[in-house]
């Protein structure tokens, strides 16, 4: 009876182990497949996003202090080297002339080889020419090394697609506008750099010392991984995965459960996505919001620092420092440095382009992409012309920070849409499109803010404010709104 027993046992355990052999258990990911935007969304937001936010923040502190830089050392060039008017634009011009004509190269190379590899790259190529530009013995080589300059930064700028990419749907309308912090932290260094560096040392070592930043940036961007979205469109898998799955260890999450599966691109980096029958419309009438963004960014930087150089404001309450005038019946004065009062106003004014950040973000988020630029630039509009109103310095500060408030917030929302509107394959050529038409913009603007402006001060802001209200009706034309709206892998 025992051995009976015995003999049933072990061909129990026999067929039990048969079974499990051909049934090895329930697999609860077989055949199930997830995309890249189902893994950033699962993932969520985390400490990876705060590190992303802190070091890609932290170019744009690097992109502000070369286009800001503009703005304080245009008073010491003048001087150093005698410059007429629309030389001293010229600078800022071909500046923009080399971010322009990189802008696209860069957006081709961040769509076909890489976004990491375009953006490091940017930082090195900047830093190297910016420091070369405080070595420049005479006009021509300045203007030359910015040019240089400008193109490193047009590198620099697809640090935005790459920011974009990692960060799920609903924290973008909040992460994203929060950078202006970071572009503000660049324009007030530069602003302080000058206060402290150009009336002791001068303006070649307040270069130097602006340079400091990329460097420092060159070593903490190696934190941050390619894009997983880049890489799932040039087909690179294993890449894709093993950066999902450290951002994911990192914020101590998981993947959603199956395998990554999607299809690879072979189009990347066409300019035929961009002028096809899905975008055209978008690409045509985001190229002339890029060029009005730039053009009336840089005119209210350059030329708030053009009417404080050269006295031009109509002031009720006029010191001193505001009685010299840049032309007088002797001729032209080339020597007009800034005082501390009117450094002190450019900084506040900086404080204006983030005061007003949670308006930001309410206005994505309750507007939409479409109808906040169509808000802020008719706002924009209104402010330029008030310019021209007689007041007080502090009520000139309070105008000029209000101005700064919109034409960054604008800038800020353009550059979201536009990371939004495209699909992977040609995001970052489509970023550099639209950045090389701000740059044309950017190329005009001093001619406006710093030629124009010393013959007629209203004559100069028309421009400006005709050129928001047409825009503002060209956004409002926009035909996609992104709010809420996945990111696209292709066409």
């Amino acid at each position: 009876m025992g051995d009976l027993m015995k003999t049933k046992l072990v061909g129990a355990i026999q067929l039990q182990e048969m079974e499990m052999q051909e049934k090895p258990g329930p697999k609860p990911t077989h055949g199930e497949t997830f995309s890249v935007e189902e893994a950033v969304e699962t993932i969520g937001f985390g400490r990876f996003h705060i590190l992303l936010f802190i070091i890609m923040g932290s170019a744009n502190i690097v992109e502000a202090m070369e286009i800001m830089l503009l703005a304080v050392v245009s008073p010491e060039i003048r001087c150093e080297w005698r410059l007429e008017d629309w030389q001293v634009a010229l600078v800022s011009t071909m500046v923009f002339l080399g971010f322009m004509v990189c802008g696209v190269l860069a957006g081709y190379l961040a769509d076909r080889y890489g976004r990491w590899k375009v953006v490091f790259g940017g930082f090195a190529w900047s830093a190297y020419f910016s420091l070369l530009t405080s070595f420049a013995p005479s006009y021509g080589w300045f203007i030359f090394l910015r040019s240089m300059v400008g193109c490193g930064v047009a590198g620099v700028a697809q640090g935005f697609v790459l920011k974009t990419e990692f960060i799920p749907s609903k924290y973008r309308a909040v992460l994203l506008p929060l950078a202006t912090i970071f572009w503000m932290l660049g324009s007030m260094l530069i602003i302080i750099l000058g206060m402290l560096v150009v009336p002791t040392w001068g303006w070649r070592w307040m270069i130097r010392i602006s340079v400091t930043p990329s460097i420092i940036l060159l070593f903490l961007f190696q934190f941050i991984p390619e894009s997983a979205r880049y890489n799932v469109s040039a087909g690179n898998m294993a890449a894709a995965v093993e950066t999902l799955q450290k951002i994911a260890k990192m914020n101590r999450a998981s993947l959603p459960p199956g395998e990554l599966v999607e299809p690879m691109v072979e189009q990347r980096g066409s300019w035929r996505t961009l002028l096809g029958s899905s975008f055209r419309t978008t690409s045509l009438l985001l190229w002339f919001s890029w060029f009005v963004a730039s053009f009336t960014y840089y005119g209210s930087v350059l030329g708030s620092s053009e009417l404080l150089e050269k006295n031009l404001l109509c002031l009720t309450d006029p010191d001193g420092e505001h009685l010299l005038k840049h032309r007088n019946e002797d001729g032209l004065c080339y020597c007009i440095s800034f005082q501390l009062r009117d450094y002190q106003t450019l900084l506040i004014s900086c404080l204006g382009e983030v005061a007003l950040v949670p308006v930001n973000i309410c206005l994505l988020n309750v507007l939409g992409r479409k109808m906040s630029l169509t808000v802020l630039q008719l706002g924009a509009a209104i402010l330029f012309m008030m310019l021209n109103i007689c007041t007080t310095m502090f009520g000139f500060t309070v105008l000029l920070f209000l101005l700064r408030s919109l034409v960054a917030m604008n800038f800020n929302v353009v550059y979201i849409y536009t990371a939004e509107v495209y699909p992977t394959a040609s995001r970052s050529l489509g970023m550099g499109f639209c950045t090389s038409f701000s740059r044309i913009g950017g190329m005009i603007a001093p001619f406006i803010a710093q030629v124009l402006m010393s013959q007629s001060v209203i004559l100069a802001l028309t421009p400006f404010a005709v050129s928001c209200v047409i825009c503002a009706l060209g956004n409002f034309l926009l035909p996609i709104e992104t709010r809420g709206r996945a990111l696209q892998q292709s066409s």
